[in-house]
């Protein structure tokens, strides 16, 4: 079964994502949204990383309902990455679809060697953080 936009979780994602979209105009002081989106791609990418480490340090050590609310700030924090680089949720089930269709739902597509060379020269999180100590 193909999964089809707009069915299920896709119209909380759709909602959330217009829902960010609406905060781009609030007042910081009044919308958590705001402040994260005023704050610079950097650091709602930073979010994301963190959010992703707490699901899995949850999963590890087999807290169910935990990785459940991680999960959702982890969409969420997602979404709001999605805005600052004009990606719509459409796009990612559009991707999700052609995955499908090519490797079946539950296959992810190789990386591209040219992507992997790139990410090789990408320092470390360990050698960053000795470097600032140093």
């Amino acid at each position: 079964m193909l999964l089809r936009y707009g069915e299920g979780m896709t119209d909380s994602i759709d909602r959330l994502y217009d829902a960010v979209l609406e905060a781009k105009d609030a007042r910081p002081s009044s919308s958590r949204t705001a402040r994260l989106l005023r704050a610079g791609r950097g650091k709602i990418a930073k979010k994301v990383a963190e959010e992703a480490v707490e699901v899995v340090i949850e999963a590890m050590l087999d807290h169910r309902d935990a990785v459940v609310r991680e999960s959702a700030d982890l969409l969420y924090n997602l979404a709001v990455l999605w805005a600052t680089v004009d990606i719509e949720p459409k796009d990612v089930w559009k991707e999700m679809q052609r995955r499908e269709r090519l490797f079946g739902i539950a296959e992810k597509l190789a990386k591209q060697r040219s992507f992997l060379k790139a990410r090789r020269k990408l320092p470390s999180a360990t050698t960053e953080r000795m470097r600032k100590r140093g």
